[in-house]
């Protein structure tokens, strides 16, 4: 591609805080724009109306320096250009306020410091620009619009079904020979709307019939899946009775098996005393009978503790009883008062939780009677008056008890079924489940991302997904179909799933330089790549999600996008005008994630928080690309540091990527190497994990860096 640039000044977001005239001088004289022109607003229907006569007389690469690329630009939508911000208000003005800016970190010369800053930030965009191509989209011929759904129980149906309703097809597959998952085994369902008090029969008939009714959804019973393989919009799938078929995307809601009772804590006799039971027995109990008796003896009842707080051999069941524990303790105390009026529920735990409105199902049943105690149970033995007796203590009281009880319900978590269980058996290099996060569950993310999974095209809805009753179940299930429909229309336009939505970018491979090293295949997070026999990478680029791990991964630099590759990166590094030692004004530069770091400081400039301007930004699409090179060249051209800011890694991540934070974490830790060979100091490179919250903190990491590095000295290798 020719480019013939246009370059843009966005007057409102700047004011008077930047000399345009020089801005100006550096696109002309430097990189040889076609025009430059300041425009009184980007925002404004004037400034897209210039642009766009521009565009019709030739110009096919836009720059605009103004305001931060997070801020959307909706009327900047220019077919077959690039369009390239640069960010001189969030970066440079609003995080380098004179008014406020302090003497310790600047010299007396800060207005030049700050407008050699906004010059290195034009001379970084105008490279990127200039490197980048249009990305073409890649379509598939043969796609499906047609989704998966694994298991028939609430979650399950209510996917299909929505799904059905934005005119998609469906194939549901159970693996039992009748719809309708444990809801058949429950009495009472939680209330589903308002007051949130009293009970629902948990009959899922009505919603078996609208599932059998729905003319779109192909109900397979009977069955399991035998092997999934291919990718979004193109997955091939194997039924274990011998069908195939070929689908677009796959919803996960095969449902949760009970907690392994044999791992309770033997001081609960359970097993050995036939009145302690679970809270599932006692579900099925009253299904069956109508009522709630003794299974010792079959007796009345009239006292019973509840126990959510149960201890286990192996530590704490906590993660699959989220607040549905607590709220079946509710029900079913709510089941012994309607059933003998007078009789006492205890409730035994260490928090309860409601949430919002079942607030008002909690004080409901606390009017009835319950009673609640917050402690810990030690001992169960044989009552005097009463078959159980307890012996515990009470945390808020600070005291010892004892009371004798009808019977005492333990209650048994929602463990996912994909724990110890294959459901998908994916044909895929990384092995044949969906990764899980801590205690089985199958989210890409514990906080920003439900439903989503960390393979594309694949999304968890339910009690795969966390702990939730009916009614959140069926909520769940309406956001994992829309993500379905939603990726296959994606897919079909050649576009990227989350997080980077809309990209038509792919990696493409320089395969003549291919050492078959693997590194790819190993460290994408999404199943990307395959291998054949010999090593070489084998995309399947619509799981990609365009985070550019493999870029980062790859030691021979072969792998790049048409708008991001090592070679952009480094040409931006390069770009900027780094003083010489006599100057003593140190560079450094920072490569920050654009899914949490680069928002960090976005709101570090909104809220007027000034950190040095001897720093200069390169925003990575996820420090997951980071290729080490871009080490060697910073180093190299004379930068005094390198320093990263990316997502918090480990088992609680916030990586948009998964693995990206992580994986750069880990090459950083043979950096040393790098900087062994050029004879500089390991404290010249530093890491740190922030999030979106942490913007407060960010203008003092790298303050601090920046002291720390005038400790050091100037970079030899200075031009």
């Amino acid at each position: 591609m020719e480019h013939k640039t246009g370059f843009y000044i966005s007057e409102a977001c700047l004011g008077d805080a930047l000399d345009f005239d020089e801005l100006e001088d550096v696109a002309k004289s430097e990189y040889n724009v076609a025009l430059c022109r300041r425009v009184e607003n980007i925002f404004n229907e004037e400034a897209y109306e210039t642009i766009k006569k521009d565009v019709e007389d030739g110009v096919n690469t836009i720059v605009i320096a103004g305001s931060s690329p997070r801020e959307a630009l909706p009327n900047l939508n220019f077919p077959g250009c690039i369009v390239e911000r640069i960010n001189l208000r969030e970066a440079v003005v609003w995080s380098h306020d004179q008014s406020v800016l302090e003497d310790e970190f600047e010299e007396e010369d800060a207005d030049e410091n700050i407008l050699a800053m906004a010059k290195d930030y034009v001379r970084m965009g105008l490279v990127k620009a200039q490197k980048s191509e249009i990305p073409e989209p890649m379509i598939i011929e043969d796609l499906t619009r047609k989704v998966l759904v694994i298991g028939g129980g609430v979650a399950g149906m209510n996917a299909a079904l929505n799904v059905a309703k934005a005119g998609v097809e469906v194939t549901l597959v159970e693996k039992h020979e009748e719809l309708g998952g444990w809801a058949k085994n429950l009495h009472h369902r939680l209330p589903a709307g308002g007051p949130y008090v009293g009970f629902q029969p948990a009959d899922v008939t009505e919603l078996i019939e609208k599932v059998n009714s729905q003319g779109k959804i192909n109900i397979v019973k009977g069955t399991e899946v035998k092997s999934v393989s291919g990718m979004p919009g193109a997955f091939n799938i194997e039924l274990s009775n011998g069908q195939t078929d070929k689908v677009g995307s796959i919803i996960v809601a095969a449902g949760w098996k009970p907690f392994d009772t044999a791992k309770f804590d033997e001081k609960y006799a359970y097993g050995s005393n036939p009145n302690v039971i679970t809270s599932l027995q006692l579900e099925e109990m009253i299904k069956k009978d109508g009522k709630i008796t003794r299974p010792s003896d079959g007796g009345d009842v009239t006292a019973i503790a509840f126990v959510t707080n149960v201890d286990t051999k192996e530590g704490s069941q906590a993660a699959y009883l989220g607040n549905v524990a607590d709220m079946v303790a509710l029900k079913q105390a709510h089941y012994l008062v309607e059933q003998t009026p007078g009789s006492v529920p205890y409730l035994i735990h260490d928090h309860v939780k409601s949430p919002g409105l079942y607030e008002n199902l909690f004080r409901d049943v606390q009017k009835k009677g319950l009673v609640l105690i917050r402690g810990d149970i030690d001992a169960l033995g044989e009552g005097s008056e009463r078959p159980v007796m307890i012996e515990g203590s009470d945390l808020l009281l600070n005291e010892k008890i004892m009371m004798e009880v009808d019977l005492v319900v333990l209650s048994v978590g929602m463990t996912p079924v994909t724990v110890d269980e294959e459901v998908l058996h994916l044909n895929y290099r990384q092995g044949p489940e969906l990764p899980e996060l801590s205690n089985g569950y199958a989210n890409s993310h514990f906080i920003c991302f439900p439903y989503e999974t960390r393979r594309t095209g694949i999304y968890t809805c339910g009690s795969v997904r966390e702990p939730m009753e009916m009614g959140r179940a069926a909520d769940d299930a309406a956001g994992a179909a829309m993500k379905a429909v939603q990726a296959i229309e994606l897919t079909s336009q050649g576009k990227a799933n989350f997080p980077r939505v809309g990209d038509l970018s792919l990696p493409e491979f320089n395969m003549k330089r291919c050492t078959q090293c693997k590194r790819c295949t190993e460290e994408c997070p999404f199943g990307a790549i395959d291998e054949d026999e010999k090593g070489n990478p084998i995309p399947n680029l619509t799981r990609c999600r365009r985070c550019g791990t493999c870029m980062g991964a790859c030691p021979e630099r072969i792998i790049s996008f048409k708008n991001y590759s090592v070679d952009m990166i480094g040409g931006m590094l390069k770009a900027v005008e780094v003083p010489d030692e006599f100057e003593e004004k140190p560079r450094i530069l920072m490569f920050v994630c654009e899914n949490d770091a680069l928002p960090a400081l976005d709101m570090a400039g909104l809220n007027r928080l000034n950190y040095s301007s001897y720093v200069r930004v390169i925003t990575l699409r996820c420090l997951g690309s980071m290729n080490l090179v871009w080490i060697a060249d910073a180093m190299s051209a004379g930068y005094d540091g390198v320093m990263l800011l990316g997502c918090k890694h480990g088992e609680d991540y916030q990586c948009h990527f998964v693995k990206g934070s992580e994986l750069c974490n880990t090459r950083m830790e043979k950096v040393s190497e790098t900087l062994d060979r050029l004879m500089l100091e390991s404290d010249r490179i530093r890491f740190k994990e922030i999030n979106i919250t942490d913007y407060k903190e960010v203008p003092g990491m790298i303050n601090q860096f920046v002291e720390d590095l005038k400790e050091l000295g100037p970079n030899p290798y200075k031009p």
